[in-house]
């Protein structure tokens, strides 16, 4: 894959337990009371398990925990995490043990107009006691450089919506997103480095960020349904000086649904959702 580094295994425990359920429901603004224990767990929400491990002394210059170990050599290197898939089979709820698989499973080295890039695969497998989790994790890094806004695209009027919601981006959501998910990127909080070191315009949106607010405009817009797989692809970065505005609507394949994510006017972020099958009465 790299020359000189070759991929590891790595195996972990862990929970999502009710309090960080309950931090990531205020976050979100979620009317009602927030899942508790045995609740079943929404969609991407374990991501508040797993969090990032590395001492204080190994993380890199721009907060991430420095490449080379269980990630290839990107040293220098902008980060991106481009998008990827979930797939929940079962029930995996708050306060569920679980069990993780990770490998990284691809490293592919471009060339792009922009200079060389190298994408990463990473999968996870991850098992509870009544339910596994599948997940596909695209990363790409690559060389800094100034950024450049594509021409804007609104992705259609929305009346090609059936269903919209904007949500203001301010410093303290992305702070605290930071913060519950142990992310020390500094292109999410630290202003001074992101424009000047990073050369972005403003705070950048966490993908996973863009990931989660889509998955919830799906649980906002169905109640009634559970969602058994989402996948999302990151187009163009989202700042926090624009709203992101959430769009979703039926999709050609029946229980599917199309999504977008779009600030300043562009597509910051595409997904499919589709729900697991109802139950049929006993």
């Amino acid at each position: 894959m790299s020359d000189r580094w070759e991929p590891v295994a790595e195996h972990r425990l862990d929970v999502v337990s009710a309090t960080a359920a309950r931090a990531l429901h205020d976050l979100l603004d979620r009317a009602g009371d927030a899942p508790s224990v045995g609740d079943r767990l929404p969609i991407l929400w374990h991501w508040l398990a797993f969090l990032p491990r590395s001492p204080q002394a190994g993380l890199g210059p721009d907060g991430h925990p420095s490449t080379g170990g269980f990630l290839p050599p990107a040293h220098g290197k902008q980060r991106m995490y481009a998008g990827g898939k979930v797939a929940v089979d079962g029930l995996v709820s708050v306060g569920d043990p679980l069990a993780r698989g990770s490998k990284v499973t691809s490293v592919t080295d471009k060339r792009s107009a922009a200079g060389p890039l190298k994408f990463v695969t990473v999968e996870h497998n991850i098992t509870g006691s009544a339910g596994l989790i599948d997940e596909r994790s695209d990363i790409v890094y690559k060389e800094q450089q100034p950024f450049s806004a594509r021409a804007r695209d609104a992705g259609g009027h929305d009346s090609a919506w059936a269903w919209a919601r904007s949500v203001a981006v301010t410093p303290p959501l992305l702070f605290r997103f930071s913060a519950l998910t142990y992310n020390a990127h500094r292109i999410h909080y630290d202003r001074d480095y992101a424009t000047g070191a990073e050369c972005y315009p403003g705070l950048v949106v966490h993908g996973p960020l863009q990931a989660i607010l889509l998955a919830d405009a799906v649980d906002r817009a169905h109640p009634d349904q559970v969602v058994s797989s989402f996948s999302f692809r990151a187009t163009a970065p989202a700042f926090d000086d624009h709203e992101l505005h959430l769009r979703l609507r039926p999709s050609d394949v029946e229980g599917r649904l199309e999504l977008a994510a779009l600030s300043d006017g562009r597509v910051t972020m595409t997904a499919t959702a589709t729900f697991a099958p109802r139950e049929r009465p006993a």
